[in-house]
């Protein structure tokens, strides 16, 4: 016996076997859905940006621990002595093989355009001419004791042909060797005594991450320290109340940022 479809059947009622339809949302429907999905994207959006700024963050220390080892290698390698003050080859210069040559390794990832840096000449001393987040200790109140001159114009010549040894430092783990600098500023040497210690407000970045932004006095920074160790200090720790660019205890005493 054959069974008639749908299409076949002729009665006024109608079939008990309708075609499936489609099924449409209304308008306050869909007004609804695109809510919850603002609600949620606005919830969602903030922590997307810290896990990104963390990221950056934790990428920036890794390049100043790879910075603090480089020093390290080179101070083994050269009887105990820290890398010279130079007016070209200057410390990314010298560590350069140190770090393998991968420029990389002296720009934050936070910094969101080219960092500048001083020199031009990249056929010569391509790390000195890379783009660069980060200054070295300049060591100015070493020099200073060791020279009995604390004016600044007058002491440069002498860290120009002097260098300094490890072993005058008292406390590596707790005395900087690399901090960050902020974008706009070329300097390769964080000067405790150059006009004035201007080099903590308008040199040194304290406030690179988990802040407001560069500049902001918020947040901090990150270090990378004598003994090879790097991390991160909140603003202003690395000035206040103890400079920790000083190598003596009197001066990081001295030249704190409170003082």
């Amino acid at each position: 016996m054959k069974i008639a479809t749908c299409e076949q059947l002729a009665s006024p009622e109608p079939p008990k076997c309708e075609r499936r339809r489609a099924v449409a949302f209304t308008l306050i429907e869909l007004l609804v859905v695109i809510a919850i999905i603002s609600i949620l994207a606005a919830m969602l959006l903030p922590a997307l940006g810290r896990a990104q700024g963390a990221g950056k963050r934790i990428a920036c220390l890794s390049n100043l621990h790879q910075l603090g080892y480089a020093l390290r290698i080179y101070i083994d390698d050269n009887h105990g002595q820290f890398p010279r003050r130079a007016p070209q080859g200057r410390w990314p210069q010298q560590l350069y093989n140190d770090y393998g040559g991968n420029v990389n390794v002296l720009r934050c990832p936070s910094n969101g355009r080219n960092p500048l840096t001083l020199e031009t000449d990249s056929t010569h001393y391509p790390g000195d001419s890379a783009p660069r987040s980060y200054l070295i200790n300049g060591f100015n109140d070493y020099f200073a004791n060791v020279f009995g001159v604390t004016d600044f114009s007058l002491l440069e010549p002498d860290m120009y042909t002097k260098t300094m040894k490890e072993n005058v430092v008292p406390l590596p783990s707790s005395t900087i060797a690399f901090g960050e600098k902020e974008t706009s500023a070329g300097d390769y040497y964080m000067d405790v005594l150059e006009n004035g210690g201007n080099d903590f407000t308008g040199i040194a970045e304290q406030s690179r991450h988990d802040g407001a932004g560069a500049g902001t006095q918020s947040g901090g920074s990150n270090y990378a320290f004598m003994d090879g160790g790097a991390r991160f200090l909140k603003f202003p720790t690395s000035l206040d109340p103890l400079n920790l660019w000083c190598v003596n205890d009197s001066n990081r005493v001295a030249y704190a940022v409170s003082n």
